[in-house]
């Protein structure tokens, strides 16, 4: 029993003072529950209670592998983690020619080079996670990216006929969702045609279409009129992800985004939006080349910028169309952790060694073979306001279940992975009040469980699944930083999943490991 905290139950109704009654892995009871049976009483008093965090957008697929624990994100409160986003996932894989050519395909979230892959399908990725038993709920979607590795190898065309037949596989095994990340080899070949064809599958299904856009700078708005017509086309349930735009010339081109994204809805498509609180971004420090540059495997991409002609070619179109400065690009992973550039911006390591920073980007990617990490400033406070403050706007960290100490820890990562749903509440609810408490908590919990057709999950109510965060309103925030990331928030005092509690006055259960595998039903 959890007794006399302010609930918060999800819904967005004004949160009340009530106990919360916990019997199993369902929550038995809301209200005044003092004379009510119960074997164990826990005072939440001055505290919120509210539906554990379902974080929408991760990249936890094999991290969660690597440690079970998921250590960052259990301690912010999070009991769902949503993997297979823009793209990425570990499945298909199957065995033969493009077995290794999967796992290079996403190694940007391949943190454990340790964890043995021994699947090839759906099925086999989810029995790897059960056997993994995961602290935390994980919903697992199909991701394109392997789709196209494991159909056609990196080539620029794919069958259509195979791609729909495997996704449909993958969906009806119980995905449920399909992402598409067009930024990355090999699915920024995919057409209009073929990302149609593949969102009426995810259609058949009643699945989530969740979209890393072609474009988050320049041809943002393009990038979004392109999204919202396949959708259209394909009468898909779409997650526009990460909506954001970067490049200081590109600020304010986040409100044309959103009116695109209102007329669609106002014409019967049902669409919705995600973002995390920050003003930065992370991703491979390869995705900064021209697309021509990226095709084929990593280490053709990697042959390939040894050209000098080549090379001349990426830093005259860097040199026209770069949208970041140098000085706001960091590198935050190398395959050696212990690297010295980790943690120095390119214009840095550029000035240490004397060359042009376009030059240093260059060496930073081909030392690492590709596989070079950064974190990309240049993001508008009033453009990140603005998605926060839209009414389809759930919270999705786009970051990983990390284990600070081991093989997954490695290298600076974007804070985001420790710390973006105690963020939201700090700046966001308490300092800067852009969002009631009861608006906030529905971003992170009814919302984003309602985008995955998550039956009984992300409420507070009888009958529910007992996910529950317990946190300190006054006190919680997110500690950690860009300079410091590997730090767990304060002010998130208890945390049970599925009945179970994984985090006990600010420390986690280690041996506690009650997280399902959540299917489409």
């Amino acid at each position: 029993m959890l007794e006399g905290g302010l609930v918060v139950d999800g819904t967005g109704r004004p949160a009340r003072l009530a106990d919360v009654g916990v019997a199993g892995d369902r929550i038995a009871e809301v209200g005044a529950l003092a004379n009510a049976a119960a074997t164990i009483r826990l005072d939440v008093s001055g505290h919120v209670v509210a539906p554990g965090f379902v974080d929408i957008h991760t990249h936890s697929d094999l991290s969660i592998l690597s440690d079970g624990r998921a250590r960052s994100k259990v301690m912010q409160g999070v009991t769902t983690e949503v993997v297979g986003n823009c793209g990425f996932s570990p499945f298909p894989s199957p065995g033969g020619p493009h077995l290794s050519a999967v796992r290079q395909s996403i190694a940007l979230i391949d943190v454990d080079r340790g964890v043995d892959w021994g699947w090839e399908s759906f099925q086999g990725y989810v029995s790897a996670l059960e056997t993994a038993r995961p602290a935390l709920n994980v919903v697992p979607m199909a991701g394109h990216i392997a789709l196209r590795v494991a159909t056609a190898g990196f080539e620029h065309d794919a069958d259509p006929v195979e791609l729909r037949r495997t996704l449909d596989e993958s969906l009806a095994a119980g995905a449920p969702g399909f992402s598409t990340g067009l930024m990355y080899p090999p699915a920024m070949w995919a057409a209009e045609p073929e990302l149609v064809g593949l969102a009426e599958v995810a259609a058949a299904h009643d699945a989530l279409f969740a979209v890393h856009m072609r474009d988050y700078g320049d041809r943002l708005v393009e990038a979004v009129e392109e999204t919202l017509a396949v959708a259209t086309r394909a009468g898909a349930r779409l997650q526009v992800s990460h909506l954001a735009v970067a490049g200081r010339r590109n600020w304010g081109k986040v409100k044309r985004a959103l009116e695109l994204i209102d007329g669609a809805r106002s014409s019967g498509l049902d669409v919705a939006t995600d973002i995390y609180p920050y003003l930065a971004g992370s991703a491979n420090l390869s995705q900064l080349l021209p697309d021509w540059a990226q095709a084929g495997t990593p280490d053709e991409m990697v042959r390939r910028l040894a050209d000098p002609a080549a090379r001349k070619r990426v830093l005259a179109e860097w040199s026209d169309n770069l949208r970041f400065g140098w000085n706001e690009i960091e590198v935050s992973w190398m395959p050696d952790e212990n690297d010295a550039v980790i943690g120095s911006s390119i214009a840095a390591i550029a000035e240490h060694d004397g060359q042009e920073g376009g030059e240093t980007a260059l060496r930073v990617i081909e030392r690492s073979n590709g596989l070079a990490q950064m974190v990309a400033y240049g993001r508008s406070e009033d453009d990140l306001d603005a998605v926060l403050s839209h009414p389809t706007c759930v919270i999705g960290s786009d970051g990983l279940a990390l284990d600070p100490d081991g093989p997954s820890g490695a290298g600076r990562p974007h804070p985001r992975s420790y710390g973006a749903m105690p963020r939201l509440f700090a700046r966001y609810v308490r300092e800067r009040k852009l969002l009631t408490l009861e608006r906030a908590v529905a971003m992170t919990t009814s919302g984003p469980a309602a985008r995955l057709r998550l039956r009984d999950r992300g409420e507070l109510r009888s009958g529910a699944f007992a996910d529950v965060v317990v946190f300190d309103p006054a006190t919680v925030r997110d500690v950690a930083t860009f300079q410091d990331p590997k730090r767990f928030p304060v002010g998130i005092d208890h945390v049970f999943v599925n009945g179970v509690q994984v985090v006990a006055a600010g420390r986690q259960v280690d041996e506690a490991r009650p997280g399902r595998v959540l299917r489409c039903a």
